[in-house]
Order: C-alpha cells, then structure tokens, then sequence
C-alpha cells in the first residue's frame, strides 16, 4: 500500500468529509426550505430550482466513490436501449445486493447529468433524517409507511404529481421491488413462500413485491415513457461493496446490465397481469446474475462513459469555502485558546469519527431490517 492510499484511510480526512457534507447539507436544506415560496406559484421552477441544489449536495457522494476511491460501474445495454439514456423520464428498478448499489447508480446518474432528478420510494422515517432525508422530502421522493391502504393513497397522489416534471430535468424514480437487502435469512424465507404459491424459486433474487409496482405503473402508463430494468453486480477484483470500503478510498468496481422497457407495453388490463409481468422481469434478472456469478462479468454492449468533473470542482469549491474559516478557527483555539477549548475542540473530533463510522455501521446489509425476513410477500 503506498503512501497516499494508506493516507485515505487517516481519520482526519473522514472528518473533513463529514464536516463538509453535513454543514453543505444544512445550506443546501435551508435554501431548499426558502425555496417553497415559489411552489403556489411556479410548480416547476420550484423543481429546476430544488434539482440544481440537492445536486450540489448529492454530488459530493459521487465524487467520493469516483474521485476518492477510484470505485467503477460499466455499463452494459443495448445500442437500441443506450440511445434513450439520459434522456427522458423513467422509472428505475433494481435488485439490492449489497450496502452501496444505489451509490453505483448515482456514478451513472451523475455520467448521465441526472443526478439532481433521482428520487427514491422510501420509509417514511427518512424525509425525518437532517440533509439527504430532508433533501429528498423537498425534492419530492415518495415516502410510504408500509402500511398498504395508506401507501395506496399515498402512491396515486404522488406519482401523479411527478409525472409533470419539465422537460431537460429528467426525473428518475428509483425502486426496489424485493424491499429490502438480499440476505441469505431473507431469501430462505422468501423461497419458503416461492414453493407454498408454486412460483419458480430465484437463485439470487428475493420474490418482488408488487403491489408498489402495480399501483405505480396504473399512474406512469401514458406520462412517463420507460421502466429500466438494472441488475447489478460487484466483481471480485474489486474492494467489498461498503460505504468503509469508498471512505477509506478502496475502489469498488461493479457492472450494471440496463434493459429498457417501454411503459406502453406492460400489461395493466389487471393487477394479476402486471403483477406477472414483475416476476418474469425477475426470473429474467435472475438468469442475467446467474451469468453474472458464473462469469464473472456481464457479457453484451458495453458502453464507456468518462468521468465528468462537476462532482469534482463543486466538492473542491464546498471545501474551500467551508474549511477555511474552520481552519482560522482551529489555529486561534490551540495557539491562544484556552485548555478547556483546546479539550472541548478534541472532544468534539472524537465524536465526529465515531458519528461518521456509526452512521455507516447501520448501512451494513447484515445490520439492516427484518423486512423481509418474515415468510409474507405481496
């Protein structure tokens, strides 16, 4: 390990990169907040506005994973499929193998200059969580409380309220239809249920729940134009997929299949239609990894996509701005500061690491929810 790769691992850089990301977050939350004067009355200059400043946020996770640590997603699609990229609205479903796969598509959104438009289907928790939560709250994400007559509701009203998004922001929802990480104790239960309904078990997949999907595809069909079906893999020449792994600036290096799906031509004549048409994506993601696993790799078109310095400039320019005061601050405590601000001052560092490597402790697929694990899938 050379020099500069040992260095990435000092906790002094960690808390550089905690202390930028959270205090740019709560500027970037403030404006956000001050920006919901203009939603009575232009719904979609409030847009444009809120995509430009969670991407000056948002960003910064991208040029950690591909600046910082060198971390890679290769593209694999279609020529016919890749021509759309980019370039319109479309919902994104994914299979969740591990702790950072969403961050692996953000590599591409921000390649792609989509970054600012991503929005999720999370827990209802999260718009509560400061910065990202708080950001994908005024940005529109879809919050559900896994209650299915509420999040009924609560679906038809927001998806219908983004099909509207304006042209050139291209809006990306992205879900996980199995609704949790895969685990070995999940995907056991999952396949228990699998043989009860006579489904064709998954090798490498949880049965996806559908419900979510189906109300959802009676709101796109007609407004948004595309599904895309991302199945992704981590190679084994690569550091552990974990968000340790980026913060410690070991390179992750992961390949994404895309297929795209035009809304038009997925059944909703019924709910059990649509909802078939879910499990046979799966099945088919499921012998895609499979290929995957075997291989190695994915084998098809694979597309380049260079690295653009946005994320770049802009996590330079945040940490200029916001470093430079603290390092005044810094200096003046330990050269003229007294001992108790020199101890507090300490203190305070301590607990920033331990904060940061908590946080990323409770991403840890092995320490994530039960949801899942239960032998009832919808």
């Amino acid at each position: 390990m050379g020099l500069w790769a040992t260095m990435k691992t000092w906790v002094v850089f960690h808390i550089l990169f905690g202390y930028v990301f959270v205090v740019s977050g709560l500027i970037v939350n403030f404006f956000q907040l001050c920006s919901m004067v203009v939603w009575p009355f232009d719904r979609q200059l409030y847009r444009k506005i809120n995509c430009n400043l969670v991407y000056l946020h948002w960003c910064q996770l991208a040029f950690m994973a591909q600046w910082w640590s060198g971390s890679t997603c290769d593209l694999f699609a279609s020529f016919e499929d890749f021509k759309y990229f980019g370039k319109e609205h479309s919902m994104a479903i994914m299979n969740h193998k591990c702790d950072i796969d969403w961050l692996m598509t953000w590599i591409l959104c921000e390649r792609f200059r989509i970054l600012g438009g991503s929005k999720i289907y999370g827990k209802e928790m999260l718009k509560y969580v400061p910065l990202i939560g708080w950001a994908w709250y005024f940005s529109e994400s879809i919050f559900l409380k896994r209650q299915w007559e509420k999040d009924r509701e609560i679906i038809k009203h927001d998806i219908g309220k983004l099909c509207d998004f304006p042209k050139d922001y291209w809006m990306t929802i992205l879900l996980f239809p199995e609704g949790t990480r895969f685990t070995d104790k999940k995907h056991a239960a999952s396949m228990e249920v699998a043989r009860k309904k006579g489904m064709p078990e998954l090798k490498h997949h949880l049965l996806p729940r559908t419900k979510g999907f189906v109300l959802s595809m009676y709101g796109l069909k007609g407004k948004i134009p595309a599904i895309y079906d991302c199945t992704i893999g981590f190679r084994k020449d690569g550091a552990p997929p974990s968000f340790f792994s980026i913060l410690n600036g070991k390179a992750c290096r992961s390949e994404m299949y895309v297929r795209r799906y035009a809304t038009k031509d997925i059944p909703t004549d019924t709910e059990e239609e649509c909802a078939e048409w879910l499990h046979q994506l799966f099945r088919e993601k499921d012998e895609l990894y499979d290929g995957f696993a075997k291989n190695g790799h994915f084998t098809g078109p694979k597309h380049d996509l260079p690295r653009t310095p946005y994320d770049l400039i802009i996590w330079l320019t945040w940490c200029v701005i916001l470093s430079v005061p603290l390092l005044h601050y810094l200096m003046s405590v330990f050269l003229i500061g007294t001992y108790l601000q020199q101890v507090t001052v300490i203190i305070v560092c301590i607990l920033g690491a331990v904060g940061i490597r908590a946080l990323i402790g409770i991403t840890e697929t092995e320490k994530g929810s039960d949801y899942g694990a239960d032998k009832k899938i919808s």
